[in-house]
């Protein structure tokens, strides 16, 4: 297959807020048609209708934005296979439901929900697989109507012929499974509504999508849509399984764990360039060594082969780490954009003050791991000041306090020029002259000026205070 054929798609189901194993999935597929120089196709599987949230959409696309992954046919952007929202291909997906059963591949099922059920006890109280026994599939057309004359309403079963199916997974390997343990799946719903196991793959085949790239919860459904599409005489897509995401813990990644979706990722201050970074790193490896790649680097060197079929384990602190890393490597003038940008986006009246953020920003960005650290860390050079309980009570329990506070606001009083290397050099003299550590000394002065026992640089914060509020702090605190 050359490259330029390929097409692979990602289909999340709007029902909240696209989390981390879906992002994951989005990413790799989207990693593998930028390498292979494919089509990347945003499908929204809208066919559970019970859990649908009409605004998750939206969420999903922005989400998808933010991080950079852009697609090439969708639901916006329109393509020659549209449409791309699954309840808009209600039609065709009746069509084909209709015509395997003229076919003799599909039937109706007359059934009721308490009929299966109590099929389904007794199977797995004789031992035995609960799969559907098939009582419906060699109906005539006489009881067929003498069941409708009851008033039920059939679905539409598929006829899993006798025999194997084999799945040649890119990622697990080859797994062959015994079709009489499948049973006989349901395409259309009584109500009309088409399952899973019968949208996805007609969608798929319709769209000419070539690799299917999902996560493994998804994979005892393959010899299912394997075989539906042999049965409409399609040939199947390639299929590769993403291994799970667990927590720190080992157990699945959940809310229990902490963030687990994009928005919250992004509300705490994370970096996309990062997110996607760790990301790919879930469950792909392109070497023993090496973790940061940019955006542009992953996508030269991805490959299916290289994705690894054990689990992935979240680590928080990790990402966190590289997160840091980023934020270090901008240039100073990105880092304050991207600072004042994120203030805007949480809504932050320090967001009112872009030029006091721009000032502020160099003496934090050697400190911060997430953009969500900078209002804590500065909210001090923003307006009155607030200070933290527990630099409170260090401030109190300091028996040289009081002395070094007056000291420092009587030396400070006549600093010229008051910036930072002229502080600096007075404050590290009145230290000295107090017999006093730097270390011992400043303690005190920090809490003073930021409230917080840990702060931006002592020196620089004093100059951006200016001599004005600086003294009337350390008065205040003394």
């Amino acid at each position: 297959m050359s490259s330029t054929a390929t097409r692979v798609r990602f289909a999340p189901s709007p029902t909240g807020f696209l989390h981390v194993g879906g992002v994951r999935t989005a990413l790799f597929n989207w990693l593998y048609a930028r390498h292979e120089r494919g089509a990347f196709v945003l499908r929204i599987e809208d066919t559970d209708e019970t859990r649908h949230q009409p605004e998750a959409i939206e969420q999903i696309q922005r989400s998808l934005r933010w991080l950079g992954l852009d697609w090439d046919e969708g639901p916006d952007v329109g393509g020659p296979f549209a449409p791309y929202i699954q309840s808009q291909r209600r039609p065709r997906h009746l069509a084909v439901a209709e015509d395997l059963v003229a076919a003799g591949a599909a039937y109706r099922c007359y059934c009721t929900p308490e009929e299966l059920e109590r099929e389904r006890q007794a199977s797995m109280a004789a031992g035995k697989p609960p799969v559907y026994s098939g009582r419906c599939r060699n109906l005539s057309a006489a009881d067929e109507a003498a069941l409708a004359a009851e008033g039920r309403r059939p679905a539409i079963r598929f006829a899993v012929p006798e025999g194997e199916t084999v799945v040649d997974d890119l990622v697990r390997g080859t797994t062959a499974f015994e079709n009489a343990l499948l049973g006989d799946h349901v395409l259309l719903r009584a109500n009309g509504v088409p399952t899973y196991n019968f949208s996805n793959p007609l969608d798929d085949h319709d769209q000419g999508i070539t690799h299917v790239i999902r996560g493994d919860d998804l994979f005892p459904s393959t010899p299912r849509q394997i075989l539906l599409l042999r049965a409409m005489g399609a040939e199947p897509p390639r299929y590769g399984h993403l291994s799970t995401i667990l927590g720190p813990d080992r157990k699945r990644l959940s809310k229990r764990h902490g963030a687990t979706s994009v928005e919250e990722f992004r509300e705490a201050g994370y970096l996309p360039e990062a997110v996607v970074n760790y990301l790919a790193l879930l469950g792909w490896s392109f070497d023993d060594a090496r973790e940061l790649f940019t955006r542009e680097e992953l996508v030269g060197l991805f490959s299916l082969d290289r994705v690894n079929a054990s689990p992935a384990a979240f680590d928080f602190q990790k990402l966190e780490w590289m997160n840091g890393v980023y934020l270090r490597a901008l240039s100073p003038d990105d880092f304050a954009a991207r600072v004042l940008e994120y203030l805007r986006e949480q809504g932050s009246a320090l967001a009112d003050q872009p030029d006091r953020v721009a000032q502020a920003a160099p003496l934090v960005q050697e400190k911060m791991t997430t953009m969500g650290q900078f209002e804590p860390l500065c909210r001090f050079l923003f307006g009155p000041l607030a200070v933290e309980p527990e630099a409170l009570q260090r401030l109190r329990a300091d028996e040289n306090a009081h002395t070094v506070l007056i000291e420092a606001e009587n030396v400070l009083s006549g600093v010229d020029p008051c910036d930072a290397p002229a502080i600096e050099q007075s404050l590290r003299q009145m230290a000295d002259d107090l017999g006093l550590k730097p270390r011992a000394a400043f303690g005190a002065i920090r809490i003073a000026l930021t409230g917080r026992t840990v702060s931006p640089g002592l020196f620089e914060s004093a100059a951006l205070l200016g001599r004005d509020e600086t003294l009337a702090r350390l008065a205040a605190a003394a």
